[in-house]
């Protein structure tokens, strides 16, 4: 039997190791795709779909809460037109979470109570709009009962300017993300554009309805800022 040496597998096995050092892989139609890069990709995207809608959904819960008890207040017109917008949002996430075959988070019925608790509390005081209390009562009121709204207008657009901005915040961040590959995310890149520039102007509406003179501003804003942050980590993982 005469050896011969199998000299096309050479330039295969070169391909195969130029292929695995730059990550991609070679299919048998010829083409070449880096599917480490597309699974990374794929979960960044089911990861920030995850959190977005758990987002929107706390959103809604809690303009739903605000109008409850400031629906007939000043801002009640107000209340309601961003309540539509955050309408709006979620319902374009519950689109999307099918169509990119992702699960919600499994803390959404949490955050269903949270929010709505968020934006008006317990309804225990009903004469607060026409009565000043002392400041330490405002204080252990706030301390035990989570509901803004119940504090009156001024307090429930601190509310939304400090959850705004931290939502704002959020979403820049996932742009700058989504940007390493814009061909690939475009339709996510879109999405989290507009409504990165919608929740920034409820903040600023927030802000010209007199959110800064609430009671203890600085103190409730970066207690509800906290509070957005850590429903973002868990709701990004869970």
């Amino acid at each position: 039997m005469t050896y011969r040496p199998c000299l096309p597998l050479v330039p295969y096995l070169r391909r195969h190791m130029s292929n695995t050092q730059t990550g991609t892989t070679s299919t048998p139609s010829g083409k070449t795709k880096n599917s480490v890069a597309e699974a990374r990709n794929r979960a960044m995207r089911e990861r920030f779909l995850r959190v977005d809608h758990a987002g929107e959904v706390g959103a809604d819960r809690i303009y739903a809460g605000q109008m409850a008890v400031l629906g007939s207040s000043s801002v009640g017109h107000l209340i309601k037109d961003m309540w539509e917008g955050e309408k709006e949002h979620r319902k374009k996430f519950d689109e999307l979470l099918p169509k990119y075959q992702t699960r919600p988070t499994a803390m959404l019925p949490i955050w269903n109570v949270a929010g709505y608790l968020l934006g008006a509390g317990k309804r225990t005081v009903n004469f607060w709009p026409n009565y000043r209390l002392p400041m330490h009562i405002i204080q252990t009121r706030i301390l035990w009962n989570p509901g803004t709204a119940l504090f009156g207008p001024k307090m429930a657009m601190a509310c939304t300017a400090a959850v705004e901005t931290v939502i704002a915040d959020h979403y820049n961040n996932q742009i700058r993300q989504l940007m390493a590959d814009p061909e690939a995310n475009g339709e996510l890149l879109a999405v989290i554009k507009k409504f990165r520039d919608d929740e920034m102007h409820h903040h600023d509406l927030a802000v010209a309805n007199e959110a800064e003179k609430a009671p203890m501003y600085q103190a409730v804003s970066q207690a509800i800022q906290f509070g957005c942050r850590g429903a973002i980590w868990i709701s990004e993982r869970i």
